[in-house]
C-alpha cells in the first residue's frame, strides 16, 4: 500500500471515531442517551410535534426513559397516549409531566412500575378511568351493519364515507370522529349513547373506574358519566389541544357545557365562535349546526349533557 492510500485510510479511521456511537444501558441492554457530564454543553434537541403533542420518541426523551418504558407503563394504566390515524401514539404535555414525576418514583425511590402506579393514584395524580380503555366502537358499528345485511360499500355511499375508513374503522385501526360517529348512529338509527358499551344495570352512583368510555377520533375521549332511563345524557369530554368534532353536526334536545379545564372553542350555524376557558358555562340548542375544537395548549375538560339523549 502508498503512502498516500495508507494516510488516507488513517484519516478514515480517525473520522470514524471521532463519530458519537450509541450508548447501550448496562441494566436493560437497550439503546440510551449517551451520558453528559454537568460541565459539558448540549445544542439544545428540537422534538417533532404535532398540535403540542409528541411522538413516543420525543416523549421518551423528554421523560428520559426509553420507549419500551413508556410501552410498558401504558399497559399498566399509568398514561394512555392518543393514537393517530396511522396509529401513532401521541403524548400531549401532561403525560410527560406525569411520566416524569413516574420516572422520580422509580429512580429517587427504587419503585417497581407497578408500584409507581399505585403510589401515584394514591396521591390522586392517577385515577383508575385515566387508564381505562376505551370501548370498542368498531365491531358494534360492524353488528349494526351486519343486522340490517349491508356492505360496507352501501354504508359508506350512504353516509358519504369511503369504504376503507369505514372498514379500519370497524377493525378498530382507526377512530372516528364526533361528526362522523354521529352520522353513522344517524344512519343506523342509533345516537352515540348506543355505542357505549352501557349494558347492565345503572347505577345511582359512578365512581370513575366505572365510566362507560369510547373514543371519538384522535385526542378526544368521551366518559359517560349516567345511563339508563335518564332524560339527561351526562359526559367528561377529555379533549387534547388541535383536536375537535370535525365536521359540523345536529341533532335534537338542548346542551350545556361547564369547562373544568382548559381552553374550549364552539362555533355555531357556521358563523358565530364562541371560546370558552375554565369556569365558563355554555348553553344551545342541538338543533343548532355545530362544531368545536381545543385552540388551547393542554388537554381541555367538559361537563357536557344532553337532554333528551339524543346525541
Amino acid at each position: 500500500m502508498g503512502r498516500r492510500a495508507a494516510a488516507a485510510k488513517i484519516r478514515f479511521c480517525q473520522s470514524v471515531a471521532r463519530q458519537p456511537q450509541p450508548y447501550y444501558n448496562p441494566a436493560t441492554l437497550e439503546e440510551a442517551p449517551i451520558p453528559v457530564k454537568a460541565k459539558d454543553s448540549v445544542a439544545p434537541m428540537r422534538t417533532p410535534a404535532s398540535n403540542g403533542l409528541l411522538r413516543i420518541s420525543a416523549a421518551a426523551r423528554r421523560v428520559g426513559v426509553s420507549p419500551s418504558v413508556l410501552r410498558i407503563w401504558e399497559r399498566l394504566g399509568l398514561v394512555r397516549p392518543q393514537r393517530t390515524r396511522g396509529r401513532y401514539r401521541m403524548y400531549t404535555a401532561e403525560d410527560v409531566r406525569l411520566l416524569k414525576r413516574a420516572r422520580f418514583l422509580r429512580r429517587a425511590r427504587g419503585l417497581n412500575p407497578r408500584a409507581v402506579v399505585h403510589v401515584l393514584k394514591s396521591q390522586g395524580l392517577l385515577t383508575e378511568a385515566s387508564g381505562r380503555a376505551a370501548a370498542p366502537v368498531g365491531p358494534r358499528l360492524r353488528r349494526l351493519r351486519l343486522a340490517r345485511k349491508l356492505s360496507l360499500a352501501a354504508v359508506a355511499r350512504a353516509t358519504h364515507i369511503s369504504v376503507a375508513f369505514l372498514s379500519a374503522v370497524e377493525r378498530g385501526q382507526m377512530s372516528a370522529s364526533v361528526g362522523t360517529l354521529r352520522r353513522l348512529a344517524r344512519f343506523y338509527g342509533q345516537n352515540i349513547l348506543s355505542l357505549y358499551d352501557a349494558s347492565g344495570s345503572a347505577p345511582q352512583r359512578v365512581r370513575p373506574q366505572e365510566r362507560k368510555v369510547i373514543e371519538a377520533g384522535p385526542g378526544v375521549r368521551m366518559e359517560l358519566l349516567a345511563w339508563g332511563d335518564a332524560v339527561m345524557e351526562p359526559h367528561l369530554f377529555r379533549i387534547a389541544p388541535g383536536a375537535g368534532s370535525g365536521e359540523a353536526y345536529v341533532h335534537e334536545g338542548e346542551e350545556f357545557l361547564y369547562i373544568l379545564r382548559g381552553r374550549f372553542e364552539v362555533t355555531l350555524d357556521g358563523g358565530t365562535t364562541y371560546s370558552l376557558k375554565e369556569g365558563d358555562s355554555f348553553y344551545f340548542e342541538s338543533g343548532t349546526p355545530h362544531h368545536w375544537v381545543n385552540r388551547g395548549k393542554q388537554e381541555a375538560w367538559i361537563l357536557w349533557i344532553n337532554t333528551p339523549p339524543t346525541f
